[in-house]
């Protein structure tokens, strides 16, 4: 006996439907998935520091500056402005205006270096610095002291843990 066509095909699409709702992924409470350059977020919206007023930019694409870099490492532990823990050893970076967070590649003009750093903190408030490296970006490009830097944004999609 024959069975009906529509059972048969009903059949094939339930098999199908499970198998690719087995493929779907979940986003642990811990783990979140950001645009790069997006905005909703409090640590994106204009904020005082020392009397000055700075103005997040809305996104990073496009971006390309040239400025002077410094690096940072004593702060281990604190949290940046995302809330995250600080690590002098990864490869983050503090910048003023960028969208938090920002994936950027920052060269060091006098060797040629680069690194891809993830901005996730707000800084420097130092001088005429664009951009603070931590202490394990610094290492990667020879940053010892300041240096005049590269900043490109990286239009990459970024997942925090």
């Amino acid at each position: 006996m024959q069975r009906p066509v529509y059972i048969r095909h009903t059949g094939v699409m339930l098999l199908i439907i499970s198998f690719f709702s087995g493929c779907a992924s979940i986003n642990q409470p811990s783990q979140q998935t950001y645009q790069s350059g997006s905005t909703a977020a409090p640590y994106n919206k204009p904020y005082k520091v020392k009397g000055a007023t700075y103005y997040p930019l809305k996104t990073a694409t496009g971006y390309r500056e040239e400025g002077i870099a410094s690096w940072y490492g004593s702060e281990s532990g604190d949290r940046t402005a995302m809330g995250t823990r600080f690590l002098p050893q990864n490869l983050t970076a503090a910048h003023k205006t960028l969208p938090l967070p920002s994936r950027v590649r920052v060269t060091n003009l006098s060797n040629g270096r680069s690194v891809e750093v993830l901005v996730n903190d707000r800084g420097p408030f130092k001088g005429n610095r664009l951009i603070d490296l931590s202490h394990g970006a610094a290492k990667k490009i020879g940053l010892h002291g300041l240096t005049k830097v590269r900043i490109e944004h990286l239009d990459t999609k970024i997942s925090l843990k």
